[in-house]
């Protein structure tokens, strides 16, 4: 049939491919408008977190539920190394480490990394023209990153095991701040210099230790120590209390010292108990004076020494140089510790400050001294002592020592000391001198007349290890030194050992000693290390004379977390010559609540045939160590119990702290901040504290005071510039803002220094500049806006507008100003301001004033003729310089128009009939806590009368949720002033509203 008419086939024909066509149109129409109308991803700033490392927003695309992160953008906020190509389709650069490529190829849609290709689907990886996005999950299965995304919140939280290299940037700013501190190289915006009152009481240190016995009488240790500044000067008193013994004033110490670092000839006076550094064996105290020229505190680091020694297992240490706190370390299992000293120009009071565990005495200091001894070149340095020795015979000392930087890498020193009851010679005159021959060796040399010779050679490697060669020859017959030596002779290797899961230090000592009869020779091989969660040392000794076999035995001692809050140590002890185990320790210690101790320990002594058990708790209360044990010794029983704490009394604040720390001989800070409302930089009367500051303090105990607002930094040590940073952005009223944010302060001992920090509350003045053209006024970006105080020409302050016109700037004190366009700009584009200035004022307010409705409106700054039809010269280059501005947009309309009212056909631009609002807007102000969630409600309500909610977010999170909000423009003006609020989390969601239906016209 169909053949028969033709005209029939042909009609079929073609009406199937219609029927195809629409079937094809109806299938991809409709995506291809809704991808027009509602695009597959939207771009949003999203709030990216990483705990330790900070916060930041970054713009991100969301599809559905899951987010695409800027790869560069990341990256460079983790400081990773990236390197996108010119196009945008790749990334490139090495993650952490230098060896570990990678490569993000959108092109091929793969990334490489580690040698390894993961490929990746089209669809999550996505190219713009400015960013690489990337699917989030991508980076934790690739690089580690973990990424949780809320999608409620906007918000990213980044989760990582690794060592970014911002962590590791930020640690080793910390640690150069802290050096550049002992250096005495930080820049600061204000200093605060010592004080020297007439008198002062501040601090005590009180410890009471009873001790009974079964077959002995009960012992009572009391220590009482008293601090405060008499003259001006450092005073320290202790009283040390022995029941079976009689009060005696050997066993008491008072020290007066006057410290001023400024001053040229006597930068420290001290009078009392004097540390002497002497050459002769003094073992009582010296009561005299002691006068240098030497600084309390550090010159400059050029390197280090190793200094090692034992204590009782488990002990910390504090490494302290010239009063300053150096570094701290827990001794092994068996007790040993090492620290590498900063060797530092001039001489260094070198202190090492033991804190045991249980039943022992809480806290012992103990001096030493670094055989080196470096000045800058031309550089003179003295210290002269002088007193009685409390030896019984009241012995007459002095010493008077120099040294001068010949220089920078030689000095020289000479002296002479006095000691009456030497009976080889009490007059010692010495020499001695330093020398750093490379970077890593040092050289030193003394001699004494009649004493002693003494040389030290040290070199230490790149590698860690170190070389020791001490050598000293004594003068035979010599009394001053309490020992018949003839030579002392020691060579000490050390070297540090790392690896992947552990870290080891071992030291070979051999010391040899001559005598006038004999010699012998003593080794001592040490191993000391951490592997997982053991903590291991093994030492071994031998013994070497001439008159018997070697004596060799080891320790070794380990020490294992088991469980949580379980710590086991085992100590042996293995003696060679007969084979056998002739000693041996068992100790388990739990902790108790969150402050305190539980300890229990066995020890047998095989050779002595000596047993102990014992028992001990110990607790820390805020204001006091208490602690008490028992211990059995054979058939013998010993109780102890101990308490220790201290206190500092502030008289301007009236402050009074209990604290279980010492106390005497420390230092703090008081911070108030307070709200400066006439400006003057001075707290007067009637100005109220200001709630919320922040800081950060390289040192010291910090204690927040929230019913006073102030801020108190404890445990400082005195005569040192300890820095305070304080955080600009800590007040929750962006209207408070800190004119000054470095302090250097310099500690005034057993006195708490208070420091006044003004607040300033500024004043925020906003307005909108806009530009007319053809009839039209629309927001003008980049017009630079100046800020006058009232009849004065030079500007204060000055902002830039935004792409929509608005401008705002805050930091304007209560006063008169006028506000004017810039008039270079408006020379240079051939505009002009309507109006040229305006004036406006400031008032006082605590909460800080805003003054808004600063509009300008810029026109053509010459006059045209109406029947002109070619532009001007100026009026094209105008053009030219406001399309580099962002406004070309605006002037091409303009253009646009004109040339279609050249044409003669008006354009008539329809009447918009508002029956509705065209929007549905909600407002949202994220990532809050509670505390800010209700500032931000309470400022929106009385600022705006608009219906505000707090919505619960997650994570301790709260948002506040703004509605009945009726137009964009209304919306734009909240969200710009609660971001100036110091609320920067600010969102605007619009959906357009359908239209309503017209009324049908009836006839």
């Amino acid at each position: 049939m169909l053949h028969t008419k033709p005209e029939l086939y042909y009609f079929l024909i073609g009406l199937r491919r219609i029927t195809v066509a629409a079937f094809l149109l109806q299938l991809f129409l409709p995506l291809h408008s809704m991808a027009q109308s509602q695009p597959d991803f939207e771009e949003v700033p999203v709030y990216l977190s990483i705990p330790q490392v900070g916060n930041i927003e970054i713009p991100s695309l969301i599809r559905d539920q899951t987010v695409y992160l800027p790869v560069s953008d990341l990256f460079d906020f983790l400081k990773v190394v990236n390197s996108p190509s010119a196009g945008r389709d790749s990334i490139s650069g090495f993650f952490i480490n230098q060896p570990d490529t990678y490569l993000i190829d959108k092109t091929n849609n793969l990334i490489r990394y580690k040698d390894k290709v993961y490929p990746v689907k089209p669809e999550d990886l996505i190219k713009t023209n400015t960013s690489l996005y990337l699917n989030a999950d991508y980076m934790g299965k690739i690089f580690g990153l973990y990424c949780i995304f809320s999608f409620r919140n906007l918000s990213v939280i980044v989760s990582t095991s690794l060592e970014l290299p911002v962590m590791r940037e930020m640690r080793q700013a910390e640690m150069r701040n802290n050096l550049s501190q002992l250096k005495g190289e930080i820049k600061v915006d204000t200093t605060i210099k010592r004080t020297y009152p007439l008198f002062h009481f501040g601090t005590a240190d009180w410890s009471v230790i009873n001790t009974q016995e079964k077959q002995a009488t009960s012992d009572t240790r009391v220590v009482l120590g008293l601090g405060g500044v008499i003259l001006g000067g450092e005073t320290n008193v202790s009283i040390n209390y022995h029941s079976t013994q009689p009060l005696q004033e050997r066993d008491q110490y008072y020290l007066w010292r006057l410290a001023n670092n400024d001053s040229h000839l006597f930068k420290q006076v001290m009078a009392g108990k004097i540390f002497g550094q002497s050459t002769a064996s003094i073992f009582a105290p010296i009561v005299g004076a002691q006068v240098t020229n030497a600084p309390t505190t550090y010159r400059r680091s050029f390197g280090t020494y190793t200094l090692s020694n034992t204590t009782q297992p488990n002990w910390i240490v504090e490494l302290y140089v010239n009063n300053t706190l150096v570094s701290y370390v827990r001794a092994d299992a068996s007790g040993y510790y090492t620290f590498e000293v900063p060797l530092v120009y001039g001489s260094s009071l070198v202190k090492l400050k033991f804190y045991g565990p249980l039943g022992e005495e809480r806290t012992s200091e103990q001096n030493i001294s670094i055989p080196f001894n470096f000045l800058p070149k031309n550089e003179f340095e003295y210290t002269a002592s002088a007193g009685i020795v409390e030896d019984g015979i009241q012995s007459k000392y002095s010493r008077f020592s120099a040294n001068y930087g010949l220089t920078k890498t030689v000095t020289i020193g000479g002296g002479t000391e006095y000691l009456s009851s030497v009976t080889s010679g009490p007059t010692m005159p010495f020499i001695n001198s330093s020398a750093r021959l490379f970077n890593n060796l040092l050289l030193s040399g003394e001699y004494t007349y009649g004493v002693r010779t003494k040389g030290i050679l040290s070199y230490r490697l790149p590698s860690g290890i170190q070389l020791e060669l001490n050598d000293t020859w004594y003068k035979r017959g010599q009394t001053a030194i309490n020992n018949t030596y003839l030579e002392e002779r020691k060579a000490i290797v050390s070297a540090p050992f790392r690896g992947k899961n552990f870290s080891a230090y071992t030291r070979i000592t051999v010391d040899q000693i001559t005598l006038p009869t004999t010699r012998y020779t003593t080794t001592e091989w040490l191993v000391s290390g951490v592997i997982w969660n053991l903590n291991a040392n093994i030492n071994n000794y031998a013994l070497f004379t001439e008159q018997a076999s070697p004596y060799i035995y080891t320790n070794l001692s380990v020490t294992a977390m088991i469980l949580k809050n379980l710590r086991y140590t085992q100590q042996v002890q293995y003696e060679y010559g007969s084979g056998r185990f002739i000693g041996h320790k068992e100790e388990v210690e739990r902790r108790l609540f969150k402050n305190g101790f539980l300890n229990l320990s066995y020890e047998r002594n095989i050779a002595s045939n000596i047993e102990n058990i014992e028992f001990g708790i110990r607790y820390d209360f805020s204001m006091a160590q208490t602690g008490a044990s028992v211990r059995k010794t054979n058939n013998s029983y010993r109780f102890l119990q101990y308490a220790s704490g201290s206190l500092i009394y502030d008289q301007p604040t009236k402050y009074l702290g209990l604290t279980n720390h010492t106390s005497v001989g420390k230092g703090g800070i008081t911070v108030v901040p307070y709200l400066d409302l006439n400006y003057n930089g001075q707290r007067d009367p009637g100005e109220p504290a200001a709630e919320g500051l922040r800081l950060r303090s390289y040192g010291g105990r910090i204690e927040q005071n929230k019913r006073d607002t102030t801020i108190r930094i404890m445990d400082l040590e005195p005569y040192v510039n300890y820095i305070l940073e304080l955080d600009p952005t800590s007040f929750e009223n962006i209207s408070w803002q800190l004119k000054k944010h470095n302090f250097s302060i310099a500690i005034d001992p057993n006195k708490i220094k208070i420091v006044e920090v003004p607040v300033t509350v500024v004043a925020e003045a906003s307005g909108k500049v806009s530009i007319k053209s053809n009839g039209e006024v629309k927001g003008q970006g980049r017009i630079i806006v100046n800020f006058y105080r009232k009849n004065e020409d030079k500007s204060i302050a000055r902002t830039v507008t935004e792409g929509d016109g608005y401008f705002s700037y805050m930091g304007l004190i209560p006063g008169d100003y006028t506000i004017r366009i810039d008039t270079a700009q408006l020379l240079k584009l051939n505009l002009k301001s309507i109006p040229e200035v305006l004036d406006f004022n400031v008032k006082k307010s605590r909460d800080g004033a805003v003054v808004d409705g600063l509009d300008f409106i810029l026109t053509d700054g010459q006059v045209k003729d109406a029947g002109t039809k070619e532009k001007s010269a100026d009026s094209l280059s105008r053009e030219k310089v406001l399309d580099k501005i962002g406004v070309q947009g605006e002037f091409q309309k303009g253009k646009n128009e004109n040339q279609s009212g050249r044409s003669g056909k008006q354009v008539e631009k329809p009447e918009k009939k508002v029956t509705q609002s065209e929007f549905d807007i909600t407002l949202q102000v994220a990532h809050l806590s509670y505390h800010k969630a209700k500032a931000a409600q309470n400022y929106l309500v009385s600022e705006f009368n608009f219906t505000v909610v707090i919505k619960p977010a997650g994570h301790s999170n709260y948002n506040v949720i703004i509605t009945g909000v009726d137009d964009i423009e209304t919306a734009k003006n909240i969200v710009r002033k609660i971001k100036h609020r110091g609320f920067p989390d600010a969102f605007i969601f619009a959906r357009r509203r359908p239209p309503l239906a017209e009324p049908q016209k009836t006839d």
